[in-house]
């Protein structure tokens, strides 16, 4: 809706709350249709009835543009600006108003609400449009420059990343030659460990199959050790 040049304007405080109160950001780049919200709240125990105007109808697309807020409940209203050439010098002029008014007890039609409705009764909000332009990456400076060049990955240190590289490349294949050493040395013990074991088993199976328990067979021994020192003592 358009705001109509000569309309009393009116002489009550706005009753709802409007987020925000004062200015509709747009941002940039405006190649496409940008949104941005307003949000109506009624804080009162009265059903409230509301409009929104702009000075640029063509410009803005509303919704809703009218309509009714319940007591304690908001409404959020969608504001789509159209795509247009941009110019950072031209400051915007367009501007929006929300009128409202407390909703009569019974509601028929709404636009004989509004023909009907008083100017003392009216209450208004006007909200400016501001257009804002996404701010442009820094470039980095010279010092940022000259540090980044030392930074692995860029080229002033390809020489450097080489070096490292082959080093590396060189410490793995040593560590890899020391892996398959104990791994073999490793490997022999176990077969050494298994060898003596099984000979160790066998020479047992053989006592065994002599008669010879091994516990008198460590008797026998010992008996013939002592005997030995003690004919040696005695002669």
């Amino acid at each position: 809706m358009a705001v109509t040049p000569g309309v009393t304007m009116s002489k009550h405080e706005q009753i709802l709350i409007l987020d925000p109160p004062n200015d509709l950001k747009f941002k940039g780049p405006f190649t496409d249709v940008i949104t941005t919200n307003l949000k109506l709240r009624n804080p009162s125990d009265k059903k409230v009835c509301f409009k929104v105007k702009t000075t640029a109808p063509r410009r803005y697309c509303v919704r809703p543009n009218s309509g009714t807020i319940d007591p304690g409940s908001t409404v959020t209203v969608s504001v789509m600006l159209q795509p247009f050439d941009y110019d950072p010098n031209e400051k915007s002029k367009h501007k929006f108003m929300v009128q409202t008014i407390f909703a009569p007890p019974t509601i028929s039609d709404m636009e004989a609400v509004w023909k009907e409705a008083k100017p003392d009764d009216l209450m208004d909000s006007k909200l400016r449009c501001v257009f804002e332009m996404p701010h442009e990456q820094e470039k980095p400076t010279h010092d940022a420059a000259k540090l980044y060049s030392c930074l692995p990955g860029s080229k002033g240190s390809s020489s450097m990343d080489d070096t490292e590289t082959r080093k590396l490349m060189e410490e793995c294949k040593r560590l890899q030659s020391e892996m398959i050493k104990l791994s073999d040395e490793n490997q022999l013990i176990k077969e050494e460990t298994l060898r003596m074991r099984k000979a160790s088993d066998k020479s047992g199976k053989m006592l065994r199959d002599q008669g010879i328990p091994i516990p008198s067979l460590v008797v026998v021994i010992a008996a013939i050790f002592i005997g030995f020192f003690l004919g040696k003592f005695i002669l």
